[in-house]
C-alpha cells in the first residue's frame, strides 16, 4: 500500500539564475510585480497580505497591469507602454511565446518549472519508451520538456486557440518533427475513449481548472470532476508507470487533499507520493512565493 508523505514541501528553481527570462520582483498589497523577458507587469496575487517592499515608483514603471473585478476596477489589462503582440522566452533552451491573456495568465506558468525539471529528467533517465500525457495541456511546455527527453507525448486540451500556441511554441522550440499528439478534446471523454482503445500511458500530467468549458460546451467544475478525472486515469496507466502529477491553483484545494486523493489511486504500484506548493523565489526578499498546490506520484 502507498503511503504519502506525512508533511507537505515546496518545489521551486533552487537556481534562480536557471530562468533568467523571468523573475518575481517584489509582493505585497494583494499583487506581484514580475518580469516577463524585457517586460514588467503587475498582476493580482490576493494572498500577498503583507507590505510591498519596493517602492511606489518601482512599481508604477510596470509595462501593463491586470486588474481584478474584485477591486471594483474594470477587469482586465491595462497596457501602459507600448509592447510586442507576443515575444520569445526561454527556460533551459526551450523557448515558447509569451502574451498577456484575457485571464490574466501570459501563456505559461513559472513556478512549474520545478516540475519541467523533473519531467525532463525522469524521462531522460528512463531505460524505455515512455508514453506521456499532457492533461489540460494548456501551451505546452511542460509537453516540449518530456518531447525533448524522448518521449512519445499527447496532449490535450480543450481549447483549440491554446493548441494553436502549443504548437507555435514546438516549433519555436525546434521540436516540431518529434512524436507529438495534439488533440482538442473534453479531458474526461479523451481519457474514456482511451480507455475503450486500450492505450496506456507511462507517465501524466494534468492541471485541471477550477471552472472551465469542453469544446462542445461541456462543463468542469473541480469540486465535482476531479475525483472522476483520477479514477479514469487511473485506468489508463500502464503496468509500470514511471510519475503522475496532480496540480491545482484552486483556492480552496490543499496540497494535502490533492495528495490523498493522489495516493489512493496509485495504491496498485510500488512508490511514493509528495505533495506541496509549487512556488517561486521573490528578488525583493528572497521568500519562496506559493502560487500553487500540487501532488506527485513517482516509480520507486
Amino acid at each position: 500500500m502507498i503511503k504519502m508523505e506525512n508533511q507537505t514541501k515546496l518545489f521551486y528553481l533552487k537556481d534562480v539564475e536557471d530562468f533568467r527570462d523571468y523573475e518575481m520582483l517584489d509582493t505585497g498589497g494583494g499583487e506581484k510585480l514580475e518580469r516577463f523577458g524585457k517586460y514588467v507587469f503587475v498582476r493580482p496575487y490576493e494572498d500577498a497580505i503583507w507590505p510591498k517592499t519596493f517602492s511606489y515608483q518601482d512599481w508604477g514603471k510596470a509595462d501593463g497591469k491586470f486588474w481584478s473585478s474584485k477591486v471594483g476596477a474594470k477587469a482586465g489589462w491595462k497596457i501602459t507602454k507600448k509592447i510586442t503582440a507576443k515575444w520569445e522566452m526561454e527556460y533551459k533552451s526551450i523557448k515558447f511565446l509569451v502574451s498577456p491573456t484575457p485571464f490574466r495568465h501570459l501563456g505559461f506558468f513559472p513556478e512549474q518549472a520545478s516540475i519541467w525539471d523533473f519531467i525532463e529528467n525522469k524521462i531522460k533517465n528512463s531505460s524505455r519508451k515512455v508514453k506521456f500525457l499532457n492533461l489540460f495541456g494548456y501551451t505546452g511546455i511542460a509537453s516540449l520538456f518530456a518531447l525533448r527527453a524522448g518521449a512519445e507525448v499527447t496532449h490535450v486540451d480543450a481549447s483549440k486557440q491554446t493548441l494553436n500556441w502549443a504548437k507555435e511554441n514546438q516549433k519555436v522550440s525546434g521540436l516540431e518533427n518529434l512524436p507529438m499528439r495534439i488533440i482538442a478534446d473534453d479531458a474526461l471523454k479523451f481519457l474514456e475513449r482511451e480507455e475503450k482503445r486500450g492505450n496506456k500511458y507511462d507517465a501524466v500530467i494534468m492541471d485541471p481548472p477550477k471552472f472551465g468549458r469542453g469544446p462542445k460546451g461541456e462543463v468542469w467544475k473541480i469540486e465535482e470532476m476531479l475525483p472522476k478525472l483520477l479514477a479514469q486515469v487511473q485506468k489508463v496507466l500502464s503496468n509500470e508507470p514511471l510519475f503522475v502529477i496532480l496540480t491545482s491553483y484552486a483556492t480552496d484545494s490543499s496540497a494535502l487533499s490533492l495528495g490523498y486523493a493522489l495516493s489512493e489511486i496509485m495504491q496498485r504500484w510500488e512508490g511514493r507520493t509528495e505533495a506541496g506548493e509549487l512556488c517561486v523565489l521573490e528578488k525583493s526578499n528572497n521568500r519562496a512565493i506559493s502560487l500553487a498546490n500540487t501532488a506527485l506520484w513517482s516509480a520507486k
